[in-house]
């Protein structure tokens, strides 16, 4: 029998990488997505789409009953810091009730879990920089407040059913097919802007640091955390101010806006950056894509979806 995986959220930005990643690997890849923010035409054609909210245990039982997975990739997620805020309620449903139902469901059929969490959301502005995963969290926002949460559900249910189920903790991804239109993925919103030649607006005066990782390098971490306990972040370990991402995105496109300056909004932080050696020494895994060259290979396919829209 060929190997089987279930990839939550895996119409979306990241998810839909990640099926690729496992489709080319030979596995039989579900995808479980609700479509409220994914898009069924970025699921491989090899993968077979089941579309349901994770909130809904009873549906989401059948089909990993049905599937009965070697492993579950927990994507499906509220992720928007903003929308947290203003119904933490949804934000608690989708990201705790759901990563429950999904870890009750993997322990039924034995299915490690590999479950995506959050490194900026969730540590802390006086947190030291890069922040080791010992750190307590101090989150801000509902946001890292349920993605926590959710992590204590993960590693409740490795230690009780003795499955190998992983956290990773995500710095701020970038990539081709991140959606433009939210109010996340500052890096697609500054090459949409771009594209339709507007000003930007950077929240914070454009001074708040992230840690900014490639989707690829995302992908390979996830797979390279199959079966493996513990919690990881995967990041860069450097920080890059929000000005520079849109001053080397202009660079790229040969184009120069004056981007607006405004002051950052509620739950959102100053500054994030995430030590990653733990990933290196346990998982082998090390970003391979540099910032500049992850921002022009960004900005060159994301304008090719544009266009195409």
């Amino acid at each position: 029998m060929s190997n089987s995986a279930i990839v939550t959220g895996g119409a979306g930005f990241i998810g839909s990488h990640l099926v690729d990643a496992l489709v080319a690997d030979g596995y039989a890849v579900t995808v479980v997505d609700d479509l409220s923010s994914g898009d069924a035409r970025r699921v491989a054609e090899q993968a077979t789409l089941r579309e349901l909210d994770i909130v809904d245990g009873g549906a989401l039982d059948a089909v990993i009953q049905e599937v009965r997975p070697n492993a579950i990739f927990h994507l499906a997620a509220q992720a928007s810091v903003v929308a947290s805020v203003e119904d933490p309620g949804r934000d608690c449903e989708v990201n705790v009730k759901g990563t429950l139902n999904v870890v009750q469901s993997a322990g039924r059929v034995e299915a490690p879990v590999v479950f995506t969490s959050t490194g900026g959301a969730l540590y802390g502005d006086d947190a030291p920089m890069p922040t080791p995963e010992d750190r307590i969290p101090e989150p801000l926002s509902p946001y890292g407040a349920s993605k926590w949460a959710a992590e204590a559900y993960v590693k409740t249910w490795a230690l009780s059913s003795g499955i190998s189920h992983a956290v990773c903790r995500l710095g701020n991804v970038y990539g081709p097919r991140q959606n433009p239109h939210g109010e996340a993925g500052v890096v697609a919103i500054f090459a949409h802007h771009l594209y339709s030649g507007q000003r930007p607006k950077l929240y914070g005066q454009g001074k708040p640091t992230r840690d900014y990782v490639f989707v690829a390098d995302v992908v390979s971490a996830l797979l390279a955390a199959r079966g493996r306990r513990g919690t990881y972040n995967i990041a860069t370990g450097v920080e890059t101010d929000v000005r520079t991402i849109w001053e080397e995105l202009c660079a790229g496109a040969g184009k120069q806006i004056e981007p607006e300056l405004a002051d950052l909004r509620p739950g959102e932080l100053q500054h994030s950056c995430l030590d990653p050696s733990r990933a290196e020494r346990e998982l082998g895994w090390q970003p391979q894509v540099q910032i500049t060259e992850g921002l022009r290979r960004t900005y060159e396919a994301l304008l090719a979806e544009f266009e195409a829209e």
